[in-house]
């Protein structure tokens, strides 16, 4: 009779043990095991706080060094004081006494109409200067001549053709900015590459199909470039011409305020027109990248 033999297996030696169950140590009661997460995020977001914030500081400090030895309002007094203007920004008292809330929406409104016009006529033309060598070579001189124009020698011809401050600060806005929507969106078009093109000649494409399909697609980052350039201009160029053509708006009141001595409101609108352009151009920002994940 055959006996099978189990093979029994050797005892454990010290060193192959079962290694001891370590047992953290019990957090106190209400207390949050800490995320390593959460800590790279405080510390990003550290990182970006706390530049600008230490920029703002030292602006402050030297405003107010400046103020002391100056005789300028300091930080302070244009506080308070700008606290008392937005506390009713919107009252009527004329028409040429309103509150800035009426001036900020009133600027805004011009710019936006001078800007739209230069953004509806510069972006086809712009195309069309890109797309096609002849109208390059024909419009490049004029557009080289009338772009060093200052914004405003360009107001007496508003003011002698429309015979009305309003549709003149308009036309200001609308010559001055419409130069930087033209020359991105003409130099986009011609960095488009020209494998591109060829295939589309190939392909017998119609020129509706060349721009939606190629040319548009290609140019957007130029084309928005341009607008946010061509925005800054608006921005920059309404403050100096409402200052000669008058009535309700930004430039209008810092010089209302300028003939009234009152120079802590003036340098509230400096304030006030830093910010109004700041997001205005973060908006467009935004809009670029919407249209970018768009094509994406």
């Amino acid at each position: 009779m055959n006996v099978v033999r189990m093979n029994k297996s050797p005892p454990k030696t010290a060193t192959e043990e079962t290694p001891p169950v370590i047992v953290p140590p019990l957090m106190p009661a209400g207390e949050a095991v800490p995320s390593k997460g959460f800590v790279v995020t405080a510390g990003a977001t550290l990182q970006v706080l706390v530049p600008p914030l230490l920029g703002f500081a030292l602006f402050v400090v030297l405003w107010a060094i400046v103020a002391q030895k100056s005789g300028l309002p300091g930080p302070t007094p244009t506080w308070n004081s700008a606290l008392k203007l937005f506390s009713d920004p919107f009252y009527q008292h004329g028409p040429n006494d309103q509150g800035i809330g009426w001036n900020i929406l009133r600027s805004l409104s011009r710019v936006g109409m001078g800007f739209g016009l230069a953004a509806v006529i510069g972006i086809p033309m712009g195309f069309l200067i890109g797309r096609f060598t002849f109208l390059s070579r024909m419009l490049s001189p004029i557009i080289s001549l009338l772009r060093p124009v200052s914004p405003l020698a360009w107001l007496p011809i508003g003011l002698y053709v429309f015979k009305e401050a309003q549709p003149a600060a308009i036309w200001v806005i609308f010559i001055s900015s419409i130069w930087p929507i033209i020359i991105n969106t003409a130099v986009g078009v011609t960095h488009v590459p020209q494998d591109y093109l060829n295939v589309a000649r190939v392909l017998k494409l119609s020129e509706w199909k060349v721009f939606t399909k190629i040319l548009f697609p290609a140019v957007l980052p130029y084309m928005m470039t341009g607008i946010r350039l061509s925005i800054g201009v608006a921005w920059l160029v309404i403050v100096a011409a409402e200052m000669l053509t008058g009535g309700v708006g930004l430039g209008f009141w810092v010089w209302d305020e300028w003939n009234n001595l009152n120079v802590e409101h003036i340098i509230i609108a400096i304030f006030v027109v830093g910010i109004v352009g700041l997001l205005l151009e973060q908006a467009l920002l935004l809009a670029a990248r919407r249209f970018d994940y768009a094509e994406k």
